[in-house]
């Protein structure tokens, strides 16, 4: 239960969504049914009628920040970093933040980068994997030349080349409907099947749907170097929620309806503010709580996911949920019906 190898699984290359589909709501939704260990295959739209009225839908509205920005060092050699720290920018220029670097040789403490804009940077600090502790400095603040120049933080095995003309098309896809507060580095990828149309339809259902914010840090898709699963460490992640949508929790556990967390980030967030009846206290704070197979549920009673990497902490977490050897089921039983998986894949429910 707890050997890494027992979360791996192969998964042809043509399973990879590669762009987003058309419209939000077309993509496929796997309904899974723990008690019963049955699936079900509907569209992202059928969603409302899957659930009950008097549920409660929690989203997470980080927005991704365009965070990638490719420069050169001091001999001329390439780099790409990807800016990890989304603090509310300063009133200058100036500015230090973590970040992953990536370069044919790694640059030494000391030496400077370039970047466009007119953006210098200084490396401070040699961190591990790929961590480096940059000061940028310019005429502009780092924020600002991320918005213009910075591309969307796309995950490895998504493809682009640079002139596909999907930047334009990323920048808006890879963002929820719910994206407002900046900070992530990667987009809770279950929100992004939800539509206006959707919504709306939920409501009408007795649905309510409430936000709260985690920032999606590097962390969570950190390869799993351990044989057993509990050693990982995740690296720490900030949320806020706010007192309506604690209060709503609340009041849906108190009166026994189902608290339906949309992506693992809320699941996340909600157990670890969750006491032992799964109710929650508002406010803001950080997390790395790692959710593994045995781990007790408190707040959340349902699931929308995508389909996760293997040997990956969120592989780990839907186990968790819905027992191992079902997901590893729903798994085949997606690869069978041909689903698309990862980040513009397709999506399961899990109640």
């Amino acid at each position: 239960m707890f050997n890494l190898e027992d979360y791996d699984y192969d998964l042809p290359g043509e399973y990879i969504a590669q762009t987003p589909l058309e419209r939000r709501d077309d993509s496929r939704l796997m309904k899974v049914d723990r008690a019963r260990r049955f699936f079900s295959n509907h569209r992202f739209r059928d969603l409302p009628r899957l659930l009950k009225s008097g549920d409660l839908l929690v989203v997470n509205n980080t927005r991704v920040v365009p965070a990638r920005l490719f420069g050169r060092k001091e001999s001329g050699g390439r780099i790409e970093i990807l800016v990890l720290d989304h603090a509310p920018p300063g009133r200058s220029g100036n500015d230090i933040r973590w970040c992953l670097l990536r370069s044919s040789k790694r640059p030494r403490r000391g030496s400077r980068l370039f970047f466009d804009g007119e953006i210098t940077g200084h490396v401070k600090d040699l961190g591990e994997d790929g961590l480096v502790r940059i000061a940028f400095e310019g005429p502009v603040p780092l924020d600002t030349i991320l918005e213009e120049k910075g591309t969307m933080p796309l995950p490895p095995y998504i493809r682009r080349s640079a002139d596909d003309g999907m930047e334009a098309v990323d920048r808006e896809r890879y963002q929820t409907v719910f994206s407002k507060e900046k900070g992530a580095v990667a987009a809770p990828t279950a929100g992004l099947h939800f539509t206006g149309t959707v919504l709306k339809s939920l409501r009408e259902a007795g649905i309510e749907v409430v936000e709260l914010t985690l920032h999606v840090g590097h962390g969570t898709f950190r390869p799993v170097r351990t044989k057993d699963i509990r050693k990982h460490h995740l690296g720490k992640e900030s949320y806020r929620v706010g007192k309506e949508t604690a209060e709503a929790v609340n009041r849906c556990k108190a009166e026994g309806r189902r608290v339906i967390a949309v992506g693992t980030t809320v699941v996340r967030t909600l157990e670890t503010l969750a006491d032992s009846e799964g109710y929650i206290t508002h406010g803001n704070g950080t997390t790395d709580l790692l959710i593994t197979p045995g781990y007790r549920f408190k707040a959340v009673d349902g699931l929308i996911t995508n389909f996760h990497l293997p040997k990956s902490s969120l592989l780990f977490l839907v186990s968790a949920f819905a027992g191992r050897e079902l997901i590893k089921e729903a798994y085949q039983w997606a690869m069978e019906k041909r689903y698309r998986f990862y980040s513009y894949g397709d999506a399961m429910v899990i109640l």
